[in-house]
């Protein structure tokens, strides 16, 4: 429900139509079905034998020699295909309607341009203009908050900068022209022309100057054309099946692999490390001494450590500035890995939450909407947030991603088989009267064996 009223906020009432806002939330609903079908089973397992167990439904087919794993031995079967349908689903229907729903969504941007405009970051979709806001407000979401605008429009680089502290989108329906009004901002442009090298282009002239208000009408009549069907973004990794997945993979990796083995080379060489080896005994000097700047004369060791510090320096910053690609190349592999175990580990969810919610309704003897509800939510949550903790680890790289993918899984079993043995045994969910008398059993065994080594020794002495 979060997932469609999200998509409502987005697209209800920016004049898109009826039949594409059914087929987005049609796309979403594909999406949200495989999270619903376990909590479906854990809630429909919970409630129907806990309604059972309140009627003493099982009782009366304990009397008939009829034991609890044979009464929902059906019910296991069902769990079986429902995690097999939801496979499937994963498999299959899943990549598809994130293909279709994620290019639905930049399509219609593209033809709502005030909907393309998202903040936090640079928008590209506007042609020859980049716009970045800090906030959309207001009751139709036009209103934005300190806007920096490059105007491209020239084809000559970021030559015109805008700020402004505030602004105000209009866009007319079927209009050719998107206008933005600025307020309280800064306009600055470098008038660029032909020059020899670069010190001309700097004694180039530029204007700038402060304004109120400023409008700009931008063109987005090239935004018309656009066929919402149109597949853009085809190569995400939750669009691909397993066996998409199994196949890029390898190929990732072996990219990863080799950027990986190129930034050694390039490090190695960059740092000379070829030039620091062993000279053979017989060649050295042993008039030279051990501390190498020593032998050069104090001018010299000045500059050789000048010459070393701005070398490291500059390797440095340029290790610096290859850490987030590093880190970006080796988020996107994991999170095709990832991807790739968790298809398998939900699957199991239906199963695995099943033989939670099949002895825990045994057990608390209650049917209904009420505390089986509760309880359904509440080990749904735990186990939701569980699996999304471990992806999480997992696409930072703090776990692996079998370790990531699995760990909810690995948390919740021994949940299912605590619970399934304790129903079948037909115990309580807490036997607190038995915890103590095993505690109290354990104590007076300790004491009547000190009790009886104390009468032996007595007994040896007479």
């Amino acid at each position: 429900m979060q997932m469609l009223w999200l998509a409502f906020d987005s697209f209800a009432g920016k004049g898109i139509g009826v039949v594409i806002i059914l087929k987005f939330l049609w796309y979403s609903a594909l999406m949200a079905a495989p999270q619903a079908l376990p909590i479906g089973v854990l809630l429909s397992s919970i409630m129907t034998l806990g309604s059972l167990s309140e009627n003493y439904e099982f009782a009366a087919a304990k009397s008939a020699g009829i034991s609890l794993p044979r009464m929902v031995r059906s019910l296991v079967f069902l769990a079986v295909f429902l995690s097999s349908i939801n496979f499937l689903f994963l498999n299959y229907v899943y990549p598809y309607a994130v293909l279709k729903q994620l290019n639905l969504r930049h399509n219609i941007r593209k033809k709502q341009p005030a909907l393309a405009l998202v903040p936090g970051s640079f928008n590209t979709e506007i042609p020859n203009y980049q716009i970045k806001f800090e906030e959309k407000y207001g009751d139709e979401k036009n209103l934005l908050k300190k806007v920096l605008i490059y105007d491209l429009s020239s084809r000559k680089g970021n030559n015109k900068i805008i700020t402004a502290k505030s602004g105000k989108i209009i866009s007319e329906e079927g209009s050719r022209y998107m206008t933005l009004e600025l307020y309280n901002g800064y306009y600055f442009e470098q008038h660029e022309k032909k020059a020899a090298n670069y010190r001309e282009r700097k004694k180039m002239p530029a204007s700038h100057a402060d304004f109120d208000e400023y409008t700009i009408n931008i063109d987005v009549s090239s935004l018309d054309g656009t066929d919402l069907d149109d597949l853009k973004y085809t190569k995400n990794f939750n669009m691909l099946s397993l066996k998409q997945l199994k196949d890029t993979i390898p190929t990732l990796k072996k990219n990863y692999d080799t950027y990986i083995s190129n930034r050694a080379k390039n490090l190695f060489l960059t740092l000379d490390i070829g030039d620091l080896h062993e000279y053979p005994d017989s060649l050295k000097n042993s008039e030279l001494s051990q501390d190498i700047l020593l032998n050069f004369e104090l001018d010299q060791q000045d500059e050789i450590m000048s010459t070393a510090n701005s070398k490291l320096e500059r390797t440095l910053n340029n290790q610096k500035s290859y850490k987030n690609n590093l880190k970006d190349r080796r988020k996107w592999l994991n999170l095709h890995d990832i991807e790739y175990y968790n298809r398998v580990a939900f699957s199991l969810s239906c199963l695995l939450l099943f033989f939670i919610g099949a002895p825990l309704g045994s057990i608390i003897r209650k049917g209904g909407m009420g505390l089986p509800m509760i309880l359904a939510i509440s080990v749904y949550v735990l186990y939701f947030f569980t699996n999304t903790f471990g992806r999480n680890m997992a696409e930072e790289s703090t776990v692996t991603a079998i370790a990531g993918s699995w760990i909810a899984v690995a948390l919740m079993l021994p949940l299912a088989l605590t619970l399934t043995i304790r129903a079948t045994k037909d115990k309580g969910l807490f036997d607190i009267n038995g915890f103590f008398n095993s505690i109290i059993t354990f104590f007076k065994n300790i004491f009547s064996k000190k009790r009886e080594t104390t009468h032996n020794d007595n007994t040896d002495l007479i």
